[in-house]
């Protein structure tokens, strides 16, 4: 029987077998190999670099690694002991990072200086404002304070090969990287309307990335900030495949398949 169908449908007096055809030719044509690439446009050799901030602001339960030196390594040691917690402090097996928590005020508790501003400063800002406080208080002399935000993490969800949360330890990732990381888009997925939700000044923003297009390169939303989370939609055709109906069309169209020949040889 299989070596009877190609031949059978290529029959053109049968309107059943033309309408299969058709509808087998239409669904073939939907399939765009664009909508599967990155940057189908011409792309430049040289893109002006978008300018940005890359200072990041800090936010309510970020934990901060404050190092401070100083001339005197005894003075200076008692601001770096909450980076100092043995593992396991929090709890056996407990992988919490260590550092200073932003409190829900979005203040720090520090030694001696006490609670201080953490929220809403980039962290040269707090930088800053540590080492003037801990030379106006004349608790050390010519201070050297350095700040990093250990949970300095971004997620990627959706049709990517391995969806997960991504810990970037230099504080610094790129949109792009962030999928590469995440095992890049699978063959179904939108790259023409890659959503892009961000906590940013008390508010939660969204933004569509369409990187069939080259526009990504002049965006503000080109790199990542802590805690944006990236999802990439399923195409339509994904989506359609899930459904009821798609998945009876296999059956639909050996029905249709054995119905075309019986009528085809009754009318003989």
């Amino acid at each position: 029987m299989n070596q009877f169908l190609p031949g059978f449908f290529l029959q053109k007096k049968n309107p059943l077998i033309q309408l299969l055809l058709l509808i087998v030719f239409f669904a073939a044509s939907c399939a765009s190999p664009e909508k599967a690439r990155y940057f189908n446009n011409s792309i430049p050799t040289q893109y002006p670099l978008v300018d940005l901030n890359l200072d990041p602001v800090i936010q309510k339960a970020d934990i901060l690694n404050i190092t401070v030196t100083s001339m005197n390594a005894e003075a200076s040691q008692m601001y770096n002991m909450q980076n100092n917690i043995p593992t396991g402090y929090y709890g056996v097996g407990a992988a919490v990072p260590i550092g200073y928590l932003v409190d829900t005020e979005g203040l720090i508790t520090y030694p001696i200086l006490g609670k201080l501003q953490a929220e809403g400063l980039t962290k040269k800002q707090l930088v800053d404002s540590l080492t003037n406080a801990l030379v106006t208080k004349k608790l050390l002399i010519d201070p050297i304070v350095s700040v990093r935000i250990v949970n300095f993490k971004v997620t990627v969800l959706g049709e990517v090969g391995n969806p997960m949360v991504i810990s970037v330890s230099n504080e610094k990732i790129s949109l792009l990287e962030a999928i590469g990381m995440a095992g890049d888009m699978t063959i179904t997925a939108r790259r023409d309307n890659v959503l892009l939700i961000r906590e940013e000044n008390g508010k939660r923003i969204t933004r569509r990335i369409n990187l069939n297009e080259d526009d990504i390169f002049r965006s503000p939303f080109y790199y990542l900030k802590n805690n944006d989370i990236v999802y990439v939609e399923a195409n339509k055709a994904k989506v359609q495949s899930a459904s009821r109906f798609t998945q009876l069309l296999p059956a639909i169209f050996s029905g249709l398949a054995f119905l075309a020949i019986i009528v085809d040889r009754a009318g003989r």
